[in-house]
């Protein structure tokens, strides 16, 4: 069976109170169905770790994107989707994140509740992934990330987060 059809994601408020279910498929249909999915900026020496979505990806293929991204499925805790997520996405299992905000976004085919966390990881952290929809990982510095960003190489969501709540974030200490 197709996981865009089996897989029932939670449908919510702007505040995010859960409301119903939909399958995911309705919910990346166009339908513009309110659900939640969660994000995980990963930092490691002033850098900032990003993943390289595959080009078989549906939903923005060949383009840089955030360390950490996924749905937070039907009845799950986003800090539970969180750690799932991130577990699944970069093999890390121990971290204390940090949230920074949640947000709507809206794209063509999708409407998201964005929960935004963010966490620092020791030196020697590498990251690892059994998943296909991803082909590689980078650590890059902030002047990286906004030329990439420029160059149209990173996900609309990904370059729209970056500079309106990752920057003032990060430079606010």
């Amino acid at each position: 069976m197709d996981q865009e059809k089996s897989e029932l994601l939670p449908i919510v408020t702007p505040d995010g109170a859960t409301i119903g279910c939909a399958e995911r498929s309705r919910c990346h249909g166009g339908e513009k169905l309110l659900h939640p999915v969660v994000h995980l900026h990963v930092a490691r020496d002033g850098r900032l770790l990003l993943q390289h979505r595959s080009k078989f990806k549906k939903i923005q293929p060949d383009k840089w994107d955030t360390a950490v991204g996924g749905h937070v499925s039907y009845g799950e805790d986003i800090e539970v989707a969180l750690k799932r997520e991130t577990a699944e996405e970069i093999g890390l299992t121990v971290f204390e994140p940090v949230k920074i905000t949640s947000y709507i976004f809206e794209s063509q085919v999708e409407k998201e509740l964005v929960n935004t966390f963010f966490t620092e990881v020791a030196d020697g952290f590498e990251p690892s992934c059994e998943e296909s929809d991803i082909d590689r990982f980078g650590f890059f510095s902030l002047d990286e990330i906004e030329r990439m960003n420029r160059e149209g190489l990173t996900t609309p969501n990904f370059c729209q987060e970056f500079r309106s709540i990752l920057l003032p974030f990060l430079k606010k200490d």
